[in-house]
């Protein structure tokens, strides 16, 4: 598969997305736990070039390798804090939101805001919504797994 698209983008673009990755930082949510809410987004949506990314932006972080393998399986495994369950849900809630399927409940929401500040929860859910809007560029354009931004 070939991608799409080559060539730099639009600089507008690219300060746009610089001012709204400032505005997820300023949000107070420690970058490892960002990284694994972005890749778990990201393998729900089966976004190769995204999952790359997150996955090197966690190691970058400090994250384990051990914790980012299972990170599919995140229901299943002893590796995460309660508070890294809790947003793992509501990335997926968030994610699968197509075909009839629930979204974010109430009971996921109340979870999410058990855990975290209004501010925090405020830059995870741009952190999750900013990860889709990625996934969904990179399907379009078949961006190729491989690159970091």
């Amino acid at each position: 598969m070939e991608a799409r698209l080559k060539g730099a983008m639009n600089p507008d673009l690219v300060t746009a997305i610089q001012h709204l990755h400032k505005a997820i930082a300023a949000g107070g949510v420690d970058r490892r736990l960002l990284s694994l809410v972005h890749l778990r987004a990201s393998q729900v949506n089966g976004c190769a070039p995204c999952v790359f990314a997150s996955v090197s932006a966690a190691k970058k972080a400090g994250e384990t390798d051990e914790r980012l393998h299972h990170v599919v399986a995140w229901r299943e495994t002893p590796f995460f804090t309660e508070q890294e369950r809790v947003a793992l849900a509501l990335s997926e809630a968030a994610t699968r939101i197509q075909d009839g399927a629930t979204g974010v409940t109430d009971e996921i929401w109340e979870a999410a805001a058990d855990h975290f500040t209004a501010e925090q929860l405020g830059a995870i859910t741009l952190e999750i919504a900013m990860t889709n809007f990625f996934n969904r560029i990179n399907h379009t354009i078949r961006e190729q797994a491989g690159r970091t931004w």
